[in-house]
């Protein structure tokens, strides 16, 4: 069962159940992918509304790989999701939303 204390979700991905979590090591790696120089600014990045497949790749792959599952983008990059990239965009969402969501950004900078 996912913690969403944690900011854990589980996702169908690969015709698998995985449990995807953006941990601090996570959120690091993503804020050296996307050059953000700190957790407001890739918050504020993502509040955008803007991302490409690559952004989505990353974003899982991190959080795929916070939840203890072992797996390279480029590995992420060939999973498939019920719904295709409606389901990917989905899990994104999902993800970012359990991570930032109402109250979160606000306390990570605190």
């Amino acid at each position: 069962m996912a913690n969403h204390h944690r900011g854990e979700i589980f996702a169908e991905l690969g015709g698998r159940s995985h449990t995807l979590c953006l941990t601090l090591g996570a959120l690091a790696e993503l804020e050296a992918a996307f050059g953000a120089e700190d957790l407001l600014a890739l918050a504020a990045r993502f509040e955008s509304g803007r991302l490409s497949a690559r952004d989505a790749i990353r974003i899982l792959g991190a959080g795929l790989r916070g939840g203890g599952t072992a797996m390279s983008d480029e590995e992420v990059a060939a999973l498939s999701a019920p719904g295709g990239l409606a389901g990917h965009l989905d899990v994104v969402a999902r993800l970012l939303s359990a991570t930032f969501g109402p109250g979160r950004a606000d306390s990570a900078a605190g």
